[in-house]
């Protein structure tokens, strides 16, 4: 049994749906009182890792890849088909995409838009970040990408050109795509290995799926979502454990990115 710290971690986590069950046993299990714990968007959790604000976090891996993070090994955030919680809406056909208004949160998920629409589509469009506000992305671009809570608030079926890039990714390459890994800076994450926190973070996890009714139950309250899309969402969309073929995705994804390294995101 880990003993409590009397200093715990700092830990940044996500604030979306999707990291709900990695935090449960944090927040509700036999981990509660290990970690000093915040939430906030993927972006920010990077950035309080990169200037020092959080020990750990769940990074987003092209900036565990920019700023070199050593990962946690065994539980992140992937998917292994459809993800739901990452759309690329567009009013014309995805080749003939030209602009596109991308979601701030998260820079993976705009990188990985940038992969897809350059190899399935054959288009390079100019890409902005903005808010989350599907209206008014569209308003100034041809496509806009939605992740997290403001993608699952759309209904897929009700607009013309709906990409799910889980679903795009895994086509296109047949292996998993993985999104954030718990992750900090070395100096960080190595004291913490040594004393046995890895097992904290793999117990938590596993604490919030056997546990995943009440949690659907509890978020789908809070977040205002139905049971159902809740449910569907954790048990089919995202997966949770990190083993050999989302870490094989996960280095597909980085050579992917590559290419774009003299391009960056404006």
């Amino acid at each position: 049994m880990i003993p409590h710290p009397k200093t715990p971690p700092r830990v940044c986590a996500v604030s979306y749906l999707n990291t709900v069950p990695l935090v449960w046993g944090f927040l509700h299990g036999p981990q509660r009182g290990l970690v000093d714990i915040e939430f906030s968007v993927p972006s920010e959790c990077g950035r309080r890792i990169e200037y020092g604000f959080s020990d750990l976090g769940i990074v987003p891996i092209v900036e565990m890849q920019r700023q070199q993070l050593v990962a946690l090994e065994g539980t992140g955030i992937a998917c292994d088909g459809p993800v739901r919680s990452i759309l690329l809406i567009s009013k014309v056909e995805p080749g003939r995409i030209r602009t596109l208004a991308a979601d701030s949160g998260s820079r993976t998920s705009v990188m990985l838009a940038r992969i897809i629409l350059r190899h399935r589509y054959k288009c390079e469009p100019r890409t902005t970040v903005m808010d989350p506000d599907l209206g008014k992305m569209l308003a100034t671009a041809d496509a806009a990408l939605l992740i997290g809570d403001a993608a699952l608030r759309v209904e897929p079926a009700q607009h013309g050109h709906v990409l799910d890039l889980g679903a795009e990714w895994c086509a296109m390459t047949g292996l998993p795509m993985v999104f954030a890994l718990w992750a900090g800076k070395r100096e960080r994450v190595a004291p913490l290995l040594d004393a046995g926190f890895e097992a904290a973070f793999r117990g938590s996890l596993e604490f919030g799926l056997n546990n995943i009714n009440t949690i659907v139950e509890a978020e789908s309250r809070s977040r205002g979502f139905t049971q159902q899309l809740v449910g569907q969402y954790l048990t089919s969309h995202i997966v949770f454990r990190i083993g050999q073929r989302e870490r094989e995705g996960m280095e597909r994804f980085l050579r992917y990115m590559l290419e774009f390294e003299a391009q960056p995101v404006v």
